[in-house]
């Protein structure tokens, strides 16, 4: 069991955040609720009371299409603007979004939906059954730059019914091709969500100004519950010092993602609550650049780094450990018993580095995103655990645009640390990038065994035992030391007192709608 410190002194507590996950919102803890507040602040602003400024760690550089999105960060924010056939709950569960109803046939193949009746996308337009027989096709096709090729690659045929009728069929039984339809529908042909997308979420996009924000208003014509603010700004504030001073002059409202650091500096008009961020964190290897093609040396670094001592040092003990590309949330997959299957043992690295041929160790480059402060901490501590073992680890600290060019999309890099999400509520999106021909698989992890097996559980109906051939995925990363893997990060939240409403979810997003100021 991790030990955690209690917050003595600091700031009434009780909220919130969602990020990654898989199976539930069990992970949220409170220690104060708003309602316990005995000194609440209350806006007499009337304008103030209708929107909140948001600080956010790296602007949108990713496109807004949420077709052909990939950095988590712009995930977390579209959410609000975008909506599928169905949507997940706080709770992990996938419900009617778009679509009003749906059967799914008697041998899993094909899924007929019922839409919803007068849902508005934000340009005014109604929801039709061409627009989501054109927005499934599109993630399916990679000439129309989708990332989402993958997930829909099982796609067979999508069929136009009648106007309110919209049937998909896959080539054969998949037990996670449901959670893909929480992909975004789009209006038919429209060819500027890249920088002005339109979706059908609670929240509508009105602006972006590289760097500095990014502009979200209620949607009026929202088919569900509307959203309690009329708008929200999103500020970026990727340097953490301007980020706290901002907090404190009162322009920013709420930010996720701090460290207990941060918190502790915070003042007394704000509350804070700690939840999960959902997210692998680990010292991600290119397997491409030597000595971490060789597996003594990864399972050097593995034995080196003390996970505990990182979590006590950098996160006052917030955190849970983890030991393969699995986190907690997602329950039924998750190994606990892989978090301990490399213990800290100084000598035994230092063993396998000389067998490995690095007796006096070498040099190495860990590039971290500067904007993500808790990876930055991290990465700190690991380069001093290193030095036990005659490891001398340079940090190299990029800009999160450069990250995603250089280290993501280009794998230029020796090793990074970061944290990697699901992006929707499955397994399969946590394992899928460790395939050797995953356009994802940045760390250029190859292993036929490790494909095999996972080609085996694509091909698996029966649950009990796709989960098992997933934890045998998991067990091999672990065995084969593909990374270091560290912690599923907690996630601190501090917000204005009178402002309420954040929900936590099992994947990585941060729900705006729910938000509003006490006594609206």
């Amino acid at each position: 069991m991790m030990k955690k410190k209690l917050w003595a002194g600091m700031l009434s507590a009780g909220l919130l955040l969602s990020l990654l996950g898989g199976c539930g919102g069990e992970e949220t803890t409170q220690t104060r609720s708003p309602e316990e507040e005995p000194d609440r602040v209350v806006f007499e602003d009337t304008a103030r009371k209708k929107e909140a400024t948001v600080g956010i760690a790296q602007d949108l550089d990713d496109s807004l299409d949420p077709h052909r999105t990939v950095a988590a960060g712009t995930k977390e924010i579209m959410f609000n603007v975008f909506e599928g056939l169905v949507k997940p709950t706080p709770e992990g569960e996938l419900v009617p979004a778009v679509a009003e109803s749906y059967v799914i046939s008697e041998d899993r193949t094909t899924y007929t939906f019922t839409l919803r009746p007068g849902v508005k996308f934000h340009n005014g337009q109604t929801v039709s059954a061409e627009d989501v027989a054109w927005s499934l096709q599109r993630c399916a096709d990679e000439t129309a730059g989708s990332s989402l090729v993958e997930a829909f690659s099982a796609v067979t045929g999508v069929e136009v019914v009648d106007e309110k009728t919209v049937s998909l069929t896959i080539s054969e039984p998949d037990n996670e091709f449901f959670s893909y339809l929480t992909a975004a529908i789009l209006p038919k042909d429209y060819d500027k969500q890249d920088t002005a997308p339109v979706g059908t979420g609670p929240f509508r996009f009105v602006s972006r100004s590289a760097q500095d924000n990014i502009v979200l208003e209620r949607f009026e014509d929202y088919w569900g519950i509307p959203a309690k603010l009329d708008k929200v700004t999103l500020k970026i504030m990727e340097n953490a010092d301007s980020l706290l001073l901002s907090m404190e002059s009162g322009a920013i409202d709420l930010c996720a993602h701090l460290t207990s650091t941060q918190v502790e500096q915070l003042g007394e008009d704000f509350y804070a609550a700690e939840g999960t961020m959902n997210l692998v964190q680990a010292l991600y290897l290119n397997h491409a650049e030597k000595p971490f093609d060789d597996l003594r040396v990864r399972q050097a670094l593995c034995y080196a780094v003390d996970r505990e001592q990182i979590i006590d040092l950098a996160f006052d003990g917030y955190g849970s450990p983890i030991g393969s590309s699995m986190y907690p949330a997602f329950g039924k997959y998750f190994d606990d018993s892989l978090s301990s299957y490399y213990p800290h043992d100084v000598e035994k690295a230092k063993a396998l580095l000389a067998e490995a041929g690095y007796p006096n160790g070498f040099e190495m480059t860990i590039t971290v995103p500067s904007n993500y402060q808790p990876h930055v901490d991290t990465a700190q501590v690991i380069a001093e655990q290193l030095r036990a073992v005659g490891i001398t680890a340079k940090l190299q600290l990029v800009e999160w645009g450069v990250w995603l060019s250089e280290v993501y999309s280009g794998r230029q890099f020796q090793s990074t640390v970061v944290g990697l999400d699901a992006s929707t509520m499955t397994a399969r999106a946590l394992l899928s990038r460790f395939e050797s021909s995953a356009k994802r698989n940045f760390i250029n992890y190859s292993s036929d065994s490790y494909d095999a097996l996972y080609a085996r559980a694509q091909t698996t109906y029966d649950d009990d035992t796709q989960t098992a051939l997933y934890r045998e995925l998991e067990r091999e990363l672990t065995v084969n030391a593909a990374n270091v893997y560290i912690q599923d990060l907690a996630d601190l939240v501090a917000v204005r007192k009178g402002l309420e409403g954040i929900r936590f979810y099992p994947i990585y997003v941060l729900d705006l709608s729910g938000l509003g100021w006490t006594g609206e």
